[in-house]
């Protein structure tokens, strides 16, 4: 089904749901804030995920939106150049040095990056409702998974796309459709007794939280950053395992239902796999036919590592300044 429209948060998504209405012609307008430009390109995003709701489907490749689109996609790739090089320098300057390009990537998969952890947090502290907040923000991103990194795949020589298939044939169940991920994600949410509906929780999604998305989106839709989009893809798998084990015995900690935490423990089995194909043969496969890609790969990585602190960061205070509140009126 397709997303709700989202509800404007200035004066760039005003802009963006009357034209999606009908109600006017695409224009550039300047966003009030942060969390403006960044629902702004989602909104953009989404016509060429599942669209929108009354929305029509002819606007995914209208010549003003597709404009509007590439200023913001400008601003987000110049700041995302910038914030993830300090994490993808040291293993960029290394690549002449190495021979073995996955270790390089699990190094930099490995490095500080100095924040908070969601998983921990579950695990060691968090209350219910402080992990249902978290849930909500964290749909955003699982009702489609995978699927932004499936953009690259008709962009790939035979030998990356097969393994890039391989992966992506566990996130989307293996020809079961109970089996995707996606809908382990749905049961695991409609047991918590959370909305399940594709989207249903973009108004309450931080402005971090969409950012994080729009990076998948942005690296996936360009055939240049197609090897940014690996190395984003192979972080992401290769950071899963560990947080989602420790998800599990904060869920079980918490006596959460069943399907949510079965969602976890799949991933913390499958995705213990997929970090090494995803490294080992997709992306070392590729970067020893084609030394060129690996500069962005890791910078893809690096992204991925950056964006997930960023928003953990924020999700993080987001939850805690929750509680405070509630108890507060509480008391």
């Amino acid at each position: 089904m397709p997303a709700p429209l989202p509800t404007p948060r200035g004066a760039l998504t005003e802009a963006l749901s009357d034209c999606f209405r009908g109600r006017g012609v695409a224009r550039s307008v300047e966003a009030d804030s942060h969390d403006d430009a960044a629902l702004a390109l989602w909104m953009l995003y989404e016509l060429h995920h599942r669209g929108f709701d009354e929305v029509d489907d002819a606007l995914e490749w209208d010549p003003a939106l597709l404009a509007v689109r590439a200023d913001l996609e400008h601003d987000l790739e110049e700041r995302w150049r910038d914030r993830a090089r300090h994490l993808a320098q040291p293993a960029q300057d290394r690549l002449a040095d190495v021979e073995d390009f996955a270790e390089l990537f699990f190094d930099l998969c490995a490095a500080d990056t100095g924040g908070e952890s969601l998983a921990r947090f579950v695990q060691r502290e968090a209350e219910e409702e402080q992990v249902l907040a978290l849930l909500r923000q964290r749909s955003i991103y699982h009702v489609r998974e995978q699927d932004s990194a499936m953009w690259a795949l008709p962009r790939l020589d035979d030998e990356t796309k097969a393994h890039l298939v391989a992966i992506a044939a566990d996130e989307y169940g293996n020809g079961h459709p109970d089996h995707l991920h996606a809908e382990l994600w749905r049961r695991g949410m409609a047991a918590c007794g959370l909305d399940t509906g594709y989207a249903a929780y973009v108004d309450e999604a931080l402005p971090e939280v969409l950012e994080q998305n729009n990076l998948m989106s942005m690296l996936g839709l360009h055939r240049r950053l197609v090897p940014a989009a690996l190395g984003h893809l192979a972080a992401f798998e290769v950071c899963s395992s560990v947080p989602s084990k420790r998800m599990v015995r904060g869920l079980e900690r918490l006596g959460m239902p069943e399907p949510m935490i079965a969602y976890y423990r799949e991933h913390m089995v499958a995705d213990a796999v997929h970090e090494q194909v995803a490294v080992r043969r997709m992306l070392g496969g590729w970067v020893a036919r084609e030394p060129h890609v690996a500069d962005d790969a890791l910078w893809g990585a690096a992204v991925c590592l950056a964006a997930e602190q960023e928003t953990a960061t924020a999700v993080l205070s987001s939850v805690r300044d929750g509680a405070e509140l509630e108890h507060g009126a509480v008391a």
